[in-house]
């Protein structure tokens, strides 16, 4: 099945050498381009992409508020944060506003491939260090306790604890080994983790961990 992609970014240069990684593969086509949010919606009701890779700061309509609008309306693309810097302030704003994940502009073209990919397949982007990293950041450090967010109340103790390494960066596989449970069952508790509180996925879940004081910020574990 050929993964549809449309790429967003006010740099031609940029868009040119995603276009030539992505068409490489076999798997992934890219079915259109846009230089900012604007002409990102209209390339996006045209050509009905699984994936957008979508830069922030565009001229215009940015791509937060880009965003937005394409999760929200009604060609429902799953989209991915490009950014320049791993500790880009609207990054946040971004998964806030409904992107499966981020991505740095300078990733390697097999991570920029597998982001497609994963997210394509409906699972998130989250890079473990760049994650614990910015959210840590900008969280900030006034966080409840774990113990008194009503957030947390339907979940039983091993879906809080399946929560907090999911916070922390954890995949699966390394939740399964930390918890000595098979890595189906890791995928099982986080499927009603998401539907318990209601996320869209697993990035929603790491920012609900932060914001839930389950990570304590600036802790890299």
């Amino acid at each position: 099945m050929t993964i549809r992609v449309v790429l967003v970014d006010d740099q031609t240069l940029v868009r040119t050498g995603f276009r030539l990684v992505l068409e490489e593969t076999g798997d992934i086509e890219v079915v259109g381009e846009a230089a900012d949010g604007s002409q990102a919606l209209d390339v996006v009701a045209r050509s009905r992409p699984d994936v957008v890779l979508m830069d922030v700061r565009m001229p215009g309509l940015n791509g937060i508020e880009a965003t937005r609008r394409i999760r929200f309306g009604p060609h429902a693309a799953r989209v991915i944060i490009l950014t320049t810097f791993d500790l880009d302030e609207y990054v946040l704003a971004g998964l806030r506003a409904g992107a499966s994940g981020f991505l740095l502009k300078d990733a390697l073209a097999a991570e920029l491939i597998s982001a497609v990919r994963v997210v394509a397949a409906g699972e998130a982007v989250a890079a473990p260090s760049v994650t614990r990293r910015l959210f840590a950041h900008y969280l900030g450090k006034t966080l409840p306790r774990p113990e008194t967010d009503g957030r947390l109340a339907a979940l039983t103790e091993r879906e809080r604890e399946v929560l907090t390494l999911v916070a922390r960066g954890l995949s699966n596989a390394e939740i399964a080994a930390a918890l000595f449970v098979s890595e189906s069952t890791v995928k099982t508790h986080l499927g009603r983790i998401l539907m318990k509180l209601g996320l869209r996925d697993r990035v929603q879940a790491v920012i609900l961990g932060y914001e839930c004081g389950l990570v304590e910020t600036g802790n890299d574990r």
